[in-house]
């Protein structure tokens, strides 16, 4: 190793999420509820070379899990992020984040006038146009949510 290099050390037991689009670490460390204050070992490393995607972000969790509602949250801002789970210095699963066709109940319309919004039992509804730059268009009302109407609600 060089002088010029950072080595980022493994971890024992946790989640190492990689991958992330880059510079959008700290939306996912928001995402997952994590202020610095949970007294575990946390690494966010942000716009690193990527050969695969140029430049990208990687957080790495010690002692934390993920469950399926925090991965499908996290393939909203970073959906060619892959999750893996480690122990005892090991990876021992490999996930895939995908971002679903359908998002139903994580994110709400941000037209005011939108049914999803009334008092009706209406669960908010979306369809994914695209996914970079990210854009979903409600099934109620038809109006276009990006990236950062998104950000405002994780």
């Amino acid at each position: 190793m060089s002088d010029k290099e950072l080595r980022v050390s493994k971890i024992k037991d946790g989640t190492v999420i990689d991958h992330i689009s880059g510079g959008y670490a700290l939306d996912v460390v928001k995402i997952l509820g994590i202020t610095g204050k949970e007294n575990r070992v946390m690494t966010i490393a942000v716009n690193v070379p990527s050969k695969r995607f140029g430049v990208k972000d990687i957080v790495k969790i010690e002692g934390r899990a993920l469950n399926s509602q925090e991965v499908n949250r996290i393939a909203l801002v970073a959906p060619h992020a892959s999750i893996n789970i480690v122990h005892d210095y090991h990876v021992v699963e490999k996930l895939e984040v995908k971002l679903p066709k359908v998002i139903e109940g994580i994110v709400k319309c941000v037209n005011p006038a939108c049914i999803s919004n009334s008092d009706e039992p209406v669960v908010a509804k979306f369809y994914v146009k695209a996914e970079e730059p990210l854009l979903l268009k409600c099934h109620y009302c038809g109006i276009t949510l990006d990236r950062a109407d998104v950000l405002q609600q994780l």
